[in-house]
């Protein structure tokens, strides 16, 4: 039987030697000096040796802890070096389970399906909130408290918003880890309900026409960077959403057929959409070519015209000008454009919501309107356009404003 004293004295020989215990257990010293834990056993018939570890990291009695445990197993019908192995497995699938892992795998699988580049960055930002909380948790382990915590901590900024946005983004990595056998259940389901809900938000827009064109010959005006300028000059000709703007590339551009095409990735609601190009639009397209025609995108980001432009410079450009977040906002042209086209009376509701690439709600609807109103979009769009620009100018501006003070009375 060994003793502590006979492990440390024992000392390294040409030859690996073993130091035997009892019921099979023995020290092997390997000529480097390491010693190593094993046992002698039979299974079914055969000799194997199970290892249980290196000395002195295991020491004796746990050494002849190991032994026992394998022994009960062996007893049981179970061979150990087997359930030693399906452990290990086990240890390193749970290693790999942890919320933080399961969430950057799901976000693979969102790139995966086509999901918007600008999409996956903010479901991003948002996770990079959530992984010093939870991160580390195996996601099975995770309770409704814990998922709880990670919102409190938004909600305690008083991003309310982003708190309900993270709330969705948890209750999917949670679906996706059931549905890869990773965990049993979307704690976060039971979330809702849970935290401040925010109010909704609408974003400033101008929509009397005599403000509007003083916004027009203010965009015109405008002395800062060129490409900033078109973008804002674009912006209430096109009816584009700002990140569907910025996200522009010149093979979207058909010179010919005088149509901006846009693939459904790209898009919020994901169906592809086209914007049929005014005179004045496609003016403004061939002036900014001469700046951006040999990059990528049409408003490439300054200094890195690689990238896209941010998302901040429309806004940016509006409050250079002396439009407040109150008063003007580059989601705030789609408002305007909405506005002002219905108020002008000669164009299908349905057209202008197509135009704003707008999904009916209703599903049933839905199924039976599948009309484009192509035709009456051209139309409208080079309408919208020398609209514009007779605000610009100043006609009819005074009639239009007239008529609104009418109604209003």
């Amino acid at each position: 039987m060994l003793t502590h004293i006979k492990i440390t004295t024992a000392k390294p020989s040409e030859k690996l030697y073993k130091l035997h215990d009892t019921l099979g257990l023995y020290l092997a010293v390997k000529p480097n000096g390491s010693k190593l834990w094993r046992m002698n056993y039979r299974f079914l018939g055969k000799q194997k040796t199970l290892h249980l570890g290196k000395w002195p990291a295991v020491g004796l009695a746990a050494a002849r802890a190991k032994r026992d445990e394998a022994r009960e197993q062996i007893a049981t019908g179970m061979d150990p070096a087997i359930e030693k192995k399906r452990a290990r497995i086990a240890a390193r699938h749970a290693a790999a389970t942890t919320f933080e892992l399961v969430a950057k795998e799901w976000l693979v699988k969102c790139e995966r399906d086509g999901l918007a580049p600008v999409t996956i960055d903010k479901i991003r930002w948002l996770l990079e909130k959530a992984y010093p909380v939870i991160g580390d948790l195996p996601i099975a382990q995770i309770t409704p408290h814990e998922a709880l915590a990670v919102l409190r901590k938004i909600e305690a900024t008083g991003a309310y918003e982003s708190a309900r946005r993270m709330r969705s983004v948890l209750s999917r990595v949670f679906r996706y880890g059931v549905a890869t056998v990773r965990c049993d259940k979307d704690v976060a389901a039971d979330l809702r309900g849970a935290i401040a809900t925010p109010k909704p938000r609408h974003f400033a827009a101008i929509t009397r026409p005599s403000e509007v064109g003083a916004l027009m010959r203010a965009l015109e005006d405008y002395k800062g960077y060129p490409v900033t300028r078109m973008a804002m000059r674009l912006s209430p000709h096109v009816l584009l959403r700002p990140g569907e703007l910025r996200a522009a590339e010149w093979t979207d551009i058909d010179w010919e057929e005088a149509i901006w095409f846009i693939p459904a990735e790209r898009m919020k609601m994901r169906r592809p959409h086209r914007v049929p190009l005014s005179r004045q639009v496609l003016a403004m397209l061939k002036e900014l070519r001469e700046h951006t025609h040999w990059w990528k995108y049409l408003f490439p980001c300054l200094g890195h015209p690689r990238r896209r432009m941010s998302e901040n410079t429309v806004n940016a450009g509006l409050r250079r000008l002396g439009y407040t977040s109150d008063q003007m906002t580059a989601q705030g042209f789609r408002a305007m454009a909405a506005t002002l086209l219905n108020e002008m009376g000669e164009w299908h509701p349905d057209a202008i919501e197509r135009q704003l690439a707008h999904v009916d709600t209703n599903q049933v609807r839905r199924a039976y309107a599948r009309g484009e109103y192509w035709d009456e979009r051209v139309r409208m769009m080079q309408r919208w356009s020398d609209y514009l620009d007779e605000l610009r100018d100043g006609g009819k501006v005074i009639r239009a404003d007239f008529q609104v003070l009418r109604k209003a009375t």
